[in-house]
């Protein structure tokens, strides 16, 4: 016989006797016995109750839209600060595109810090 047959005919033998000690019965334990604190009336009730309510487990439990949030500050005032800000001419501001990296005055950039980064004494950078 070629060895490849007889690797084969080992590996198979040493595989199913490791099946074979590995499968078990699991043991008979018996029935359970339940000690319940609550009487038959108690039970219904509450299978009642479930029955009748709605099911938290459904697909459309979850699907419900969600009410919006109360907010102190009136949705006019939001949306024309939010119309004001995305029209600034300043939104976009990048301060490699300014000469010696430095935000000119009159942009009004707020959130600028000076550095002390690649060599410039005084520049300033966006956070």
């Amino acid at each position: 016989m070629k060895f490849s047959r007889i690797a084969s005919a080992a590996s198979f033998s040493v595989l199913a006797a490791l099946t074979m000690a590995q499968a078990h019965a699991e043991e008979y334990q018996g029935v359970l016995q339940t000690h319940s604190t609550l009487n038959r009336s108690d039970v219904r009730t509450q299978a009642v109750d479930a029955a009748h309510s709605a099911n938290p487990y459904s697909d459309g439990a979850s699907s419900v839209v969600a009410a919006a949030l109360p907010s102190p500050r009136d949705r006019v005032a939001v949306q024309s600060e939010a119309r004001a800000l995305a029209h600034a001419p300043n939104q976009n501001l990048y301060v490699e595109a300014f000469a010696n990296s430095r935000v000119p005055a009159e942009y009004g950039v707020r959130g600028v810090v000076p550095t002390r980064q690649a060599g410039i004494a005084d520049g300033v950078t966006l956070r």
